[in-house]
């Protein structure tokens, strides 16, 4: 019988430390998901979704340390994951003058948020991976205009390449790449 009343005692005193840890994180943990999601009831959501985690790891025999930087944690990757199932939007197609910036339509935006900027890093460092795998002319053709924003007229003048071989280089630069990354992208549902 002292070993049930251990337990209970055990129980009772793990609850204490949930309630007072839900009671002092509530208020900073909501701030933070509402910054990130405008709808307040998916905000609520996460922040249940959230303690629902938590009450559920305390429990287990390794503690967690550092509840707060925790909390947050599971609190961000939450977001992630339904932005992750909300967004189906497919790559941008490559126009077929190649003169757009096509780059720029597939990253996300840098001034979207951190999950954003965090999705456009992995992606960017996948990118110089995959630039790698390209043949030298095609790789030069794809960072000059995208990257650096040089225009084909000024490209062709300098190398003395025709501009549609340029043009060409650079569209089969861009669908290597999208192969490539397209993996990567689905990832993020982008």
């Amino acid at each position: 019988m002292d070993t049930t009343l251990t337990a209970h005692a055990l129980m009772v005193e793990q609850d204490k430390h949930i309630t007072e840890t839900v009671s002092r994180e509530r208020g900073r943990l909501r701030n933070f998901i509402r910054r990130r999601v405008p709808d307040a009831d998916e905000a609520e959501d996460i922040l249940q979704d959230v303690f629902f985690e938590y009450v559920e790891n305390y429990r287990l025999p390794e503690p967690i340390e550092q509840v707060g930087a925790w909390l947050f944690r599971v609190a961000r990757n939450r977001i992630i994951d339904r932005f992750r199932k909300k967004r189906e939007v497919q790559l941008p197609e490559m126009p077929e003058d190649g003169d757009e910036h096509w780059l720029e339509e597939v990253l996300p935006s840098p001034d979207a948020g951190p999950e954003a900027e965090y999705a456009r890093g992995v992606l960017l460092h996948e990118l110089i991976a995959a630039l790698k795998d390209l043949p030298k002319d095609q790789r030069d053709v794809f960072i000059a205009h995208e990257l650096d924003g040089r225009s084909f007229k000024e490209l062709a003048a300098e190398s003395g390449v025709a501009m549609n071989t340029l043009l060409a280089r650079k569209r089969y630069a861009v669908l290597h790449l999208r192969a490539r990354l397209k993996t990567i992208y689905d990832e993020f549902n982008l």
